[in-house]
């Protein structure tokens, strides 16, 4: 069997070189570079043309409103990614509070409610130039305090030095 074997490999072996052999001699590298070339420049006109993800602009919400945007739906404070942080991230400088407030916010793109967990930043002098958000959909009274967003969220932290300004992670899919 394995003489079976060792024959079917060398007589395939065999058919590649020589067709290998063939190629090289009917067709020189420079044809080879010349086709290469002309694959790589038609990718490079066809890319733009492929489609790509414009979901990083949808923070702007209707009407250019980063508050509309989904994900701020509970959000109460200056918005982090206008402070040098981003959406999930405090800017250099700042900590995350050690307590945050939730909220159950609707993604009208997928029709899910995403748990959205709410961090103050702080650590830095109060910036107000950054957009300040106030959206309190959903919100409860001061005595659920997870769920209540007017409240200084940086006394819990131990240098409770002031608010800077507020990020919005996505912790899951509401069930």
């Amino acid at each position: 069997m394995t003489k079976l074997i060792d024959t079917l490999l060398s007589r395939l072996d065999r058919a590649a070189e020589s067709g290998s052999r063939a190629q090289a001699r009917s067709h020189g590298r420079r044809s080879f570079l010349a086709r290469l070339g002309g694959t790589i420049v038609g990718a490079a006109v066809m890319t733009p043309i492929l489609p790509f993800d414009r979901r990083a602009n949808a923070a702007a919400g209707a009407g250019g409103d980063v508050c509309a945007y989904w994900r701020n739906c509970a959000l109460d404070g200056f918005l982090c990614q206008e402070t040098g942080g981003s959406m999930t991230s405090c800017p250099v400088g700042s900590e995350a509070s050690a307590v945050s407030w939730v909220g159950t916010c609707h993604n009208p793109e997928d029709e899910r409610d995403y748990l959205v967990s709410y961090n103050d930043c702080c650590g830095k002098a109060m910036n107000t130039t950054a957009t300040f958000c106030f959206r309190s959909e959903r919100e409860r009274p001061g005595y659920r305090m997870g769920l209540y967003n007017d409240i200084n969220w940086c006394m819990a932290n131990s240098d409770a030095q002031g608010y800077y300004c507020t990020v919005a992670v996505v912790v899951g899919q509401a069930t």
